[in-house]
């Protein structure tokens, strides 16, 4: 998340944080809905999948993978690809349940994680092309050291290179479909824009909401224009002119990080998760494992929002039916908010920063409404509710 909330809150009142009755999401998610009776849409779309029709969907989607199915055996679709447990069992399912030819492509995590680099592999060694691409380090590293320092999010550049770079090459080989996951404003909260924001890949939206402003804007006396190519959209009207559509998995097929996980487990039977048993800042142990970055990513947004990892993955396990209330409460008392203490000296390396230095940095960047100092130590104003 690149949108800090606003600081209204300094020499006044705080805003009052809520959280979601049903799950443990607060109003300080950016962009998030809440309804009258106190319950945020992701809760709500979590109930509205029960009625949705998925037999109908599937026939769709079958429609869609028949109309660019390669007759020849080239490649006829593309997927953004981690290797982590949702684009893999993206891949999987395209290719060995529907008979399709992806193309994957990975836009290379900052800091590489070497259970990234072995599942990527796990996965190509089952019969899959792909393309991995690192963009330039200098570059990367000077705009993750100053989003981290201007906004409080060192993967700003890393969310632009991760929409843009697949659809670079789609419009490069001429493949005109490409299938992410989910639509994450549908899915886990948030604004949305349109009918068909779920089905469709909105590229304004991308732009708007994960990237937060145009990266031409990002030039300056270190990096020019050029240095910028790969994170920055193809000419839309070349993409239209070339019919590429971008659909989301998990409009056609139900979603659950959960279940995309026991998949790619039981189909990759090498597929490893985090050797210490957990992640830092969650109890999962099987997303998100390809950067030695996220940590720090996390910690960010519990910084700025108040509510971290944990908070993520109980609510989103919640609402799936995957993880019961009393459960996901003792985790987050246990792990929210944990500091990224594991691969932080490679970041610390990584952006040149001393310890002080990334001190001040986060500091900076607590937000006065969500955070008070009580005897010298800074405490949320509004906890998670215990019960």
């Amino acid at each position: 998340m690149s949108i800090t909330v606003g600081r209204g809150g300094q020499g006044g009142n705080p805003r009052e944080i809520r959280y979601c009755k049903k799950c443990f999401m607060p109003t300080s998610r950016p962009r998030v809905v809440f309804d009258e009776d106190g319950i945020c849409n992701a809760c709500i779309y979590a109930g509205e999948k029960k009625d949705i029709d998925w037999d109908t969907r599937k026939k769709e989607f079958l429609a869609i993978l028949e109309k660019y199915r390669s007759k020849d055996g080239s490649w006829d679709c593309i997927v953004p690809w981690s290797g982590g447990k949702d684009s893999s069992s993206i891949a999987h399912k395209l290719k060995f349940e529907y008979g399709m030819n992806p193309l994957l492509v990975t836009f290379s995590p900052m800091i590489i994680n070497e259970v990234g680099v072995h599942n990527r592999e796990a996965l190509q060694q089952l019969g899959f092309d792909a393309v991995f691409f690192r963009p330039d380090q200098r570059v990367h590293r000077h705009l993750g050291k100053r989003f981290f320092i201007e906004r409080g999010n060192p993967k700003v550049a890393w969310d632009a290179g991760v929409n843009v770079v697949p659809v670079q090459v789609a419009f490069k080989y001429k493949i005109p479909l490409i299938f992410y996951a989910e639509h994450g404003e549908t899915e886990y909260g948030g604004r949305i824009l349109h009918q068909d924001s779920g089905k469709t890949r909105d590229f304004t939206e991308v732009i708007e909401h994960q990237i937060g402003d145009d990266p031409r804007n990002w030039a300056d006396d270190t990096i020019s224009l050029h240095g910028l190519q790969p994170y920055i959209y193809p000419d839309i009207r070349a993409m239209h002119d070339m019919n590429l559509v971008a659909y989301y998995f998990a409009y056609f097929h139900k979603w659950s990080m959960y279940e995309n996980y026991v998949y790619i487990k039981d189909n990759v039977k090498d597929f490893k998760i985090n050797p210490r048993g957990r992640t830092t800042g969650t109890f999962t142990n099987f997303d998100s494992l390809d950067d030695k970055i996220d940590p720090l990513y996390y910690y960010m947004q519990f910084i700025k929002f108040g509510f971290g990892r944990t908070i993520r993955d109980a609510s989103r396990m919640m609402q799936n039916g995957h993880l019961p209330r009393e459960q996901a409460l003792e985790y987050i008392n246990k792990y929210d908010g944990e500091f990224p203490e594991e691969h932080f000296e490679e970041v610390l390396d990584y952006f040149q920063l001393s310890r002080e230095e990334f001190t001040q940095i986060v500091d900076k960047h607590r937000n006065p409404e969500i955070w008070q100092k009580v005897d010298g130590k800074w405490q949320l104003r509004y906890p998670p509710p215990q019960q």
